[in-house]
């Protein structure tokens, strides 16, 4: 058998956390490996690049260690024990899953390779059957191109039209557009819960009841921003179809989910052909297996499965709340601090509620010069377009640079970032 998991820490543990938190302290940190050696010239490192991708704790990687050395087989095919029991541990994450995100049923849980993939799903197993030339889609300015590039390609096939709802100058949608741009041709409103170039929280109660007053368009909401940093409860939204990635949830790469409905699943046509998603087969027809198995071809990334189930049970055990609410304190001060740096001008001041992402540019320096000589104080942040060059270009840059926050980060992160900064403006002086 298997390795045993890391025990959850105790009350006295988490107490002290909670203690080193309100003292400006990462507790959380320690879980992290790849934070207790040294980076580069022997300083530690600051990684503030989690929008793209977050870090992993201990228990991820020894869970995924331990399937590998002790307990792997393939699921759902094997009649011996260790398939047997490899499968149960492979159903029980999207029952995980299910009750991380308050998603009512598991069997509309579609795991998936990525974010990206659960939109493309949608776009070809619904998108293709249901969109006609003088339909459209409504999107935001802000989404990432894994919202806008599968909608792009459904206007090539099915010739429908896209709109796009734009922001105000806080960075917020402008929900009085959205309203406008919807019509009795709407066929799918898809819209970022958070944004990961300005933080924006888009209000989604309100957005799926203005949807559903307005037309009858199917709701598509991208989580990939948002189920890592705020607490989820999916029976309080209006939706269709909300997606998420493991790998920014701490979790590995190659994994995500579709979460949908189940009767709106059982109408669409499976998005890949192949093993384990049919029920049946003859020489010119197949029937199609059960949900959720209809959309999951293949062998699945079950290593993913186990390595995300191990991410839930750490964030449950941390507490979602917490997590929120220490990045929230995190941004505010370094809202405060980056404020200090001269030149810099910060994109999406003043939304209602932002999360740990910061967007800004520093006037005569460009991104990618930014990112190196912060690199060199051991400081990694984003520099580009981030997947959002819509927004870019609404912004009037070509790029920015972006620092994101995750609760392994503390306020000496912040202070660290904030001193490579003032050693770019006097490099570049």
């Amino acid at each position: 058998m298997g390795m045993s998991m890391p025990m959850p820490k105790g009350s006295s543990e988490l107490e002290q956390a909670a203690e080193q938190e309100a003292a400006g302290e990462c507790s959380w940190r320690r879980d992290f490996p790849i934070f207790n050696q040294p980076y580069r010239d022997g300083i530690p490192l600051t990684y503030l690049d989690s929008a793209a991708t977050t870090q992993k704790p201990q228990v991820v990687i020894d869970a995924l260690s331990d399937f590998y050395s002790h307990t792997y087989a393939t699921v759902h095919r094997g009649a011996y024990e260790l398939s047997s029991q490899v499968t149960d541990r492979f159903d029980q994450v999207r029952a995980k899953l299910a009750q991380f995100l308050g998603a009512p049923d598991e069997r509309a849980i579609v795991f998936t390779r990525n974010a990206t993939e659960a939109i493309n799903l949608v776009a070809y197993a619904w998108g293709l059957d249901n969109l006609s030339p003088g339909d459209n889609v409504v999107l935001t300015i802000m989404e990432h191109h894994s919202n806008i590039i599968p909608w792009q390609l459904m206007a090539h096939y099915r010739g429908i039209e896209l709109r796009y709802v734009e922001i105000d100058q806080q960075g917020e949608l402008k929900l009085d557009q959205l309203a406008e741009l919807i019509d009795e041709h709407t066929r799918l409103v898809g819209v970022t819960h958070v944004s990961n170039v300005l933080g924006t929280v888009n209000p989604l109660p309100e957005i799926g009841r203005l949807v559903r007053e307005c037309s009858d368009a199917l709701i598509l909401f991208d989580g990939a921003q948002a189920a890592p940093h705020l607490p989820v409860n999916l029976t309080e939204l209006e939706f269709d179809f909300y997606v998420l990635s493991a790998h920014k949830m701490l979790g590995p790469t190659g994994i995500g989910a579709l979460i949908s409905r189940s009767e709106l699943l059982e109408k669409m046509q499976p998005f890949n052909g192949g093993g384990s998603m049919i029920e049946r087969v003859e020489l010119d027809t197949a029937t199609w297996a059960e949900l959720p198995y209809k959309f999951e071809a293949g062998t699945p990334h079950i290593a993913g499965v186990i390595g995300w189930g191990a991410a839930l049970d750490y964030l449950t055990q941390v507490g979602m709340e917490r997590v929120l609410d220490h990045e929230l304190a995190l941004t505010d001060y370094a809202l405060a601090r980056l404020s200090q740096v001269p030149g810099i001008r910060i994109f999406g001041q003043g939304q209602k509620m932002r999360l740990g992402v910061i967007s800004f540019e520093l006037a005569g320096i460009h991104p990618h010069d930014i990112a190196t000589i912060l690199d060199h104080h051991g400081v990694c942040i984003r520099a580009g377009h981030h997947c959002a060059q819509l927004l870019m270009k609404f912004l009037g840059v070509p790029a920015t640079s972006r620092a994101s926050f995750y609760l392994y980060n503390g306020r000496d992160d912040v202070d660290r970032l904030v001193n490579a900064l003032m050693e770019a403006v006097e490099i570049f002086r």
